[in-house]
């Protein structure tokens, strides 16, 4: 079920950049997970910040590549707590994997279809385009 929608899916995004910076201070990361943490919060800021859906600024790439990228950011946080060789810090490998199934559950409710606001005029994509009037 589809029901999560692109502006209910950018205020998630957002919570998870603020979450995955304040990770590594509330469960006291090692340093190589909380590196590791900080840079997935600036990428998820970077790729949701140039989204095409409501909550994008610059609305350069559209929301199902968006969704495509995240499933696989969401993924790859399963592995990197052997990756980056962190697996023995309970705290954040339990975070990773955690955080990795709940990015998924997000992809799996979000209606990547649906008709995000057009970003020239705030509008749906539909109501965006000129008319011309009838003769």
């Amino acid at each position: 079920m589809k029901f999560l929608t692109p502006t209910a899916h950018g205020v998630v995004d957002y919570l998870v950049v603020l979450a995955f910076l304040a990770a590594p201070s509330l469960f006291n990361f090692t340093d190589n997970a909380a590196t590791v943490a900080y840079v997935i919060a600036a990428a998820h800021l970077s790729y949701s910040l140039i989204t095409r859906y409501p909550l994008g600024i610059v609305k350069a790439i559209p929301f199902p590549i968006h969704g495509t990228i995240e499933l696989a950011a969401a993924l790859s946080l399963f592995a990197l707590p052997w990756v980056f060789d962190f697996s023995g810090d309970e705290a954040a490998r339990n975070w990773f994997i955690g955080s990795g199934a709940a990015i998924v559950v997000v992809w799996l409710v979000t209606n990547y279809k649906a008709v995000a606001e057009d970003s020239r005029f705030g509008l749906p994509g539909h109501l965006s385009q000129p008319r011309m009037p009838h003769v």
